[in-house]
């Protein structure tokens, strides 16, 4: 109970995850090229013409694309409400590296890159616009905390070329996408 309101907080189980998302976008095709053919996820299922579900490491999805309500259509204008960003965790700096080495053969520009001091972070757009961000947490017990102990994070310019040193050889892109 909260003392200053006698209101009963709830808090969320601990092993509570964000499952996927599920985006609108305007050719199928086109987003395929970008977050199977770049990105190397994998197609799990088509659901017909106008949806593809895909994941990393054979979950049913991470990220689903639909063309339902936005066949052709165009990116919303800035300034209106929205998904900011869709986030994807790369278990390693090592494989967000080879992450970075595959953005920058298919010459997709990144929006920013951040040291978050929790987290290291690359910012790009997907193909319809839609915010995207690629990162790898840091060790927690690296995390900064502030004299009291609080979480107390930052954004820090992340060194690029630091993080390609570390894309193991040969993880460029070499192909096109998988599973189209």
């Amino acid at each position: 109970m909260n003392a200053s309101s006698n209101t009963v907080t709830y808090v969320a189980d601990p092993n509570v995850r964000i499952g996927h998302v599920h985006l609108k976008v305007a050719d199928l095709p086109r987003s395929l090229r970008f977050y199977s053919g770049v990105l190397g996820l994998q197609v799990m299922q088509r659901y017909g013409e106008g949806a593809v579900f895909l994941s990393a490491g054979g979950y049913h999805h991470h990220i689903a694309l639909n063309t339902w309500e936005s066949l052709g259509g165009s990116p919303p204008p800035a300034g209106t409400t929205g998904l900011y960003h869709t986030a994807i965790l790369y278990p390693t700096r090592a494989a967000l590296a080879t992450a970075l080495r595959r953005l920058l053969a298919a010459k997709i520009p990144l929006q920013g890159a951040a040291d978050h001091g929790v987290s290291e972070s690359l910012y790009l757009n997907d193909p319809d616009e839609n915010g995207v961000e690629l990162y790898c947490d840091k060790p927690k017990e690296t995390w900064p905390r502030n004299p009291a102990g609080q979480l107390e994070m930052y954004t820090r310019r992340l060194d690029l070329h630091a993080l390609l040193s570390e894309a193991p050889e040969g993880s460029e892109l070499q192909t096109g996408p998988r599973d189209l």
